[in-house]
C-alpha cells in the first residue's frame, strides 16, 4: 500500500577508478506515494543488478508478459525486449549497471550466461546478497550506501578469466561508434570471419554484434530524448544513425514496446535506469 506523502529521491554516481571498468554507475532511488503502475526496464549495453531495500522488485523476464516474480535482489543480462517492473507506487533500492567485464569479475561468468533472463542474485556475488542488502539498509544516506558498495565490490572483484582480445576489441568498436560500425568491417579488423565473430561474440555477451549495435543506437536515442532540451524526433533519428523518423519509431516499438512519443508520456516512474552513464561523481 502506497504511503500518502510523496517521496521522490534519486542519486547517481560513477564508482571509483578501481571499479570503473566493472560498474558503469550506481543508482539509488526511493519513491513513495506514486500511483501503482508498470515501468519498462529498457535494453542497454549493461547487465543489471538491483538490490531492493523495500518490497521485492516484481519483474518479468525480458519481453514476456507472464506474472511478475518478486526478487529481493536480482541480476539481469542484456536483452532486446523490455523487462516489465510492476510496482504499487513505492520503490526503494539500489541498481548497479555492470559492464561485461564486471560480469566476469564480480559474478564469475560471461555476460552471455545471463542473456535475456532475470535471476536471483543469491550465489552470484561472493558476498551474500542478504548481507549486502542489510548493510545498505542500515546506511543513513546515499553516499554511505555507495561507500558500502565500493567496499564490498572491491573485495568481490577479481575472478579470473577474460574474453579474447578480438572480442573485447569488437565490443569497443561497436559501443565506441554509437552502434554505427559495420559488422563486416569489425570482423575484418579483428581478423575473423563474420560467422565466427557472431558465434563467439554472442556466446560471450549474449547478443549478436548486430543486436548490440541496435541496443547501443537505441540507448543513445533514449539518452537524447531524456534531456530537458530534447531534440526533435527527426533530429534524434539523424544523430543516432536511423534511416529516418519512421525507422526510429519501428526500432522503439521493437526494443521498448512502444514508440518514443508514447514512452515520453506514458512511463509512470522516473526510474533509476533512465539516468545512466551521464551520472557524475560524488
Amino acid at each position: 500500500m502506497s504511503s500518502s506523502a510523496l517521496v521522490m529521491e534519486r542519486a547517481e554516481v560513477t564508482p571509483p577508478a578501481r571499479l570503473a571498468p566493472l560498474v558503469a554507475h550506481y543508482s539509488g532511488y526511493r519513491y513513495e506515494g506514486l500511483p501503482p503502475g508498470t515501468h519498462r526496464g529498457l535494453p542497454s549495453p549493461y547487465l543489471t543488478v538491483v538490490l531492493s531495500l523495500g518490497a521485492p522488485t516484481r519483474a518479468t523476464q525480458p519481453g514476456r508478459h507472464s506474472d511478475a516474480a518478486g526478487f529481493p535482489a536480482l541480476a539481469g543480462g542484456m536483452h532486446t525486449r523490455p523487462v516489465l517492473i510492476e510496482h504499487d507506487g513505492d520503490q526503494y533500492g539500489v541498481q548497479l549497471s555492470l559492464t561485461p567485464q564486471g560480469a566476469r569479475s564480480l559474478l564469475g561468468m560471461p555476460a552471455g550466461e545471463l542473456a535475456s533472463v532475470v535471476v536471483p542474485l543469491d550465489g552470484l556475488l561472493r558476498t551474500r546478497a542478504a548481507e549486502l542488502t542489510e548493510r545498505l539498509a542500515e546506511a543513513r544516506s546515499w553516499p554511505a550506501r555507495f561507500a558500502v558498495l565500493d567496499e564490498v565490490l572491491s573485495g568481490d572483484a577479481g575472478r579470473p578469466g577474460a574474453p579474447p582480445d578480438e572480442l573485447r576489441h569488437a565490443w569497443r568498436l561497436i559501443v565506441g561508434s554509437g552502434g554505427l560500425a559495420r559488422v563486416a568491417d569489425i570482423a575484418s579488423e579483428v581478423g575473423w570471419s563474420r560467422r565466427h565473430l557472431a558465434a563467439r561474440f554472442t556466446a560471450e555477451y549474449g547478443l549478436t554484434p548486430k543486436e548490440t549495435a541496435r541496443v547501443v543506437r537505441f540507448q543513445r536515442s533514449k539518452r537524447l530524448l531524456s534531456r530537458r532540451d530534447r531534440p526533435s524526433l527527426a533530429e534524434v533519428a539523424a544523430v543516432c544513425g536511423f534511416y529516418d523518423q519512421a525507422h526510429l519509431a519501428r526500432e522503439w516499438n521493437d526494443l521498448c514496446g512502444c514508440p518514443p512519443s508514447a514512452w515520453l508520456t506514458g512511463d509512470d516512474l522516473p526510474f533509476i535506469q533512465d539516468g545512466g552513464e551521464d551520472a557524475g561523481g560524488r
